[in-house]
């Protein structure tokens, strides 16, 4: 594959990300921007960062490609200056105003001074003030000052860490709908060490004797069952593949599998499912089970 292929092959599968970070940053911005136009910026960034990209720095291209893309979108906010002319005119002759004072005062003038200073009131000041910042779009990469020796910029700070996005909570919902379906179509055995160990929380030794089986084939199983959860889900994600037939026994027995998860319960059904699988303090022993 030449290198003008994969230039535009790298910027076609990372066309999603572009869409994500549009997400995250448009909430900041006021409601009259045009989010296509951001995505445009987005995009432009996107093949930007696939021309200067330099593999041999170990960086990833999916962490230096969201750089420029956010730094393009802000370029672009910036350069489309999204406040009216009259409030940016308004800015300038508060400003000028404000360094006049400072300059003569020798500190920064208070709301009185600045007030006589203008020739309005000092309720006029802050009606002048308000719309002011309310027009101002910040640099979501600028740096704030913190007490800590982090680095914070704005998004850090203007980001909830403990409240869940709701699509974040929806994807969280699909995930554990799809574990579910999974879980209950695994075979009979690996479905019974899963469900013990990790659910009910039985020992190997427990499991190994109600099976009949030694502890090293309870690892065994365990590790089988894990490698087809997280195969079987994440085939769930994946770009629809060419429909080619699975060969082999075991690829044909995993596209098995892979199928009837995606079949198993409506896409409802899986946001709907929240704690099917949460154990009570004493889960109970299925029917016909003895662990000692």
């Amino acid at each position: 594959m030449g290198d003008t292929q994969q230039l535009s092959q790298r910027i076609e599968d990372h066309l999603p990300l572009v869409k994500h970070i549009v997400f995250q940053v448009a909430v900041h911005f006021p409601r009259h921007v045009d989010r296509e136009d951001l995505a445009r910026a987005g995009a432009l960034g996107l093949v930007e960062a696939a021309r200067r990209y330099d593999g041999d720095r170990g960086v990833p291209f999916e962490r230096f490609a969201a750089q420029r893309i956010r730094g393009a979108i802000l370029d672009a906010v910036r350069a489309a200056d999204w406040a009216p002319r009259s409030v940016r005119t308004l800015g300038r002759r508060l400003e000028a105003a404000e360094q006049r004072l400072a300059s003569q005062l020798g500190r920064v003038p208070d709301p009185n001074e600045m007030a006589d200073e203008l020739g309005i009131s000092t309720a006029e000041l802050d009606r002048l003030q308000s719309r002011m910042f309310r027009s101002v779009v910040l640099a979501l990469e600028h740096e704030v000052s913190d007490d800590s020796d982090e680095d914070l910029t704005l998004v850090d700070v203007l980001t909830d860490q403990n409240t869940i996005e709701p699509l974040e909570e929806l994807e969280t919902r699909e995930m554990l709908g799809y574990l579910r379906d999974a879980v209950e179509l695994l075979p009979e055995r690996q479905r019974l060490v899963v469900v013990g160990y990790f659910l009910e929380g039985r020992t190997s030794q427990e499991l190994a004797r109600f099976l009949g089986v030694t502890e090293s084939r309870i690892s065994q199983l365990r590790s089988e069952a894990l490698e087809m959860l997280r195969e079987g889900i994440e085939s769930q994600y994946a770009a629809p593949a060419a429909s080619e037939p699975a060969v082999g026994r075991v690829a044909r027995r995993k596209a098995g599998y892979a199928s009837a998860i995606s079949t198993a319960s409506d896409w409802r059904d899986r946001l709907d499912f929240v704690d099917d699988y949460e154990v009570e303090e004493e889960p109970p022993v299925p029917v016909g089970v003895r662990w000692s």
